[in-house]
């Protein structure tokens, strides 16, 4: 029996009078000071990639839960996890997350998919009863965010999306700092130029891997014949990500708009104009936004990919917020202000893309579900740092200023852009009726 069945038949025999047994949840029976036996999270894992990886053995899930089945559509992925994380040869491996959705119960699921996979698997997760941690960007195109939005509110579930600046305190503090006018009236926010994704082009087809359903990895776009230019870099291609490697515009640029975002205090609205500026010296288009309370939001600074001994630059996750009375930029775990008396009370730094920055998203994330408050990186929030991503991508596109309403999210006058906010799914892989 499904979760979402049994509540549904858990409700009714409540109202006909009947008991039963029921499950009590942990926290409920656990003495101070301690966790009582069911206070853990039974989770499970739609997708084994890198990224699930890293969430499974390096950023302490198992502080709070126990992984108990994975889904990966290329199953020696699976295979390969369940070798390295603590506990994973007790893991029940599926090859289609549907399936084991059907067959297992879940606390929560974590979705570090495809991004073009995501949002179906989200929503598929709920109608099963689970909360969600789902990976950035968190969805493919602007519509499709908004369709997730809508069932995280009618299934009423915790949904986590992997944005995890917004709980790492010394991030958290100065977004606060600026949103409440420690640094003066915000005139402007500065952000790196990201890398906008590469269209594909057809190329010869290559044996398929042994394991993979080629189907099912293709999800909602075209199925293409097999190529590990597609199955493996996946994330450089606009079929199935909005610039998805790491200096592209939904890799790193959805971090970066995120915390612009949140020290602009911006988590439900966004920009009213749009517009390329022009080339920088890489060759990617420098695009302005202008939100209607006058601030603009410049995404004209040169990509910092290395220092001089050659190590990754983690600078251009954040955002440079200028001020009436100060210039704040705040990075991932570090900050820099022109008037450091203003950050002298901030939390202590921490080091950029270490083991264990999403320490505090995971524990915010599973207080979360025990609470039903909302998370630090709520959907609506990530929807419109999205947003801004596929914003860019749509502007350089059209090469032209265009005006967009954030409440509608729709733009004003230009049907050619609207084109841009949705794309036509492949049958068998359509969003539920209600969200499409």
């Amino acid at each position: 029996m499904r979760r979402r069945d049994f509540l549904r038949n858990s409700a009714s025999a409540a109202a006909a009078g009947l008991s039963f047994p029921y499950f009590v949840p942990g926290h409920v029976l656990a003495a101070p000071g301690r966790r009582g036996a069911n206070d853990r999270f039974k989770v499970g894992f739609i997708g084994c990639g890198g990224r699930a990886g890293a969430l499974m053995t390096t950023e302490k899930l198992s502080d709070h839960a126990d992984i108990v089945a994975v889904a990966d559509c290329f199953l020696p992925r699976a295979d390969e996890k369940a070798k390295i994380v603590p506990g994973g040869d007790k893991w029940k491996k599926y090859q289609d997350y549907r399936t084991m959705l059907e067959k297992e119960k879940f606390d929560a699921v974590f979705v570090p998919t495809t991004t073009h996979a995501r949002v179906l698997a989200c929503i598929t997760a709920m109608q099963a009863g689970c909360d969600v941690y789902a990976e950035k960007p968190f969805a493919l195109t602007i519509a499709e965010g908004r369709s997730l939005v809508k069932a995280v509110k009618k299934y009423k579930k915790v949904l986590q999306v992997g944005t995890q600046q917004r709980t790492i305190p010394i991030n958290a503090w100065a977004s606060k700092l600026v949103r409440d006018g420690g640094i003066g009236k915000l005139k402007e926010v500065q952000a790196p130029n990201f890398i906008a994704p590469d269209r594909w082009k057809p190329l010869p087809a290559q044996e398929m891997p042994e394991g993979l359903d080629w189907d099912l990895w293709c999800n909602q776009t075209e199925l293409r014949p097999y190529h590990k230019e597609l199955h493996y870099g996946w994330a450089k291609w606009w079929d199935y990500d909005g610039g998805g490697r790491s200096w592209g515009v939904t890799g790193w640029g959805t971090h970066s708009f995120d915390q612009a975002q949140d020290g602009m205090g911006a988590d439900d609205t966004g920009p009213v104009e749009i517009w390329p500026e022009g080339a920088d010296a890489a060759g990617n288009v420098r695009v302005t936004m202008k939100y209607a309370n006058g601030i603009l939001l410049k995404l004209h600074n040169p990509l910092r990919q290395k220092d001089d001994k050659g190590n990754n630059v983690y600078h251009d996750l954040g955002a440079i917020f200028v001020g009436e009375k100060a210039t704040l930029e705040i990075r991932r775990g570090s900050l820099m202000c022109d008037h450091p008396e203003l950050i002298k009370d901030a939390p202590p730094g921490y080091p950029a893309a270490t083991n264990g920055e999403v320490v505090w998203h995971i524990k915010d994330f599973f207080d979360c579900c025990r609470s039903r408050k909302q998370p630090a990186a709520h959907v609506e929030a990530a929807q419109r740092a999205t947003t801004l991503c596929y914003l860019v991508n749509i502007c350089r596109d059209m090469n032209r200023k265009l005006r967009w309403d954030p409440k509608a999210e729709r733009f004003i006058g230009d049907d050619e852009a609207n084109k841009e906010l949705s794309r036509p799914r492949r049958a068998g892989y359509e969003l539920p009726k209600e969200f499409a």
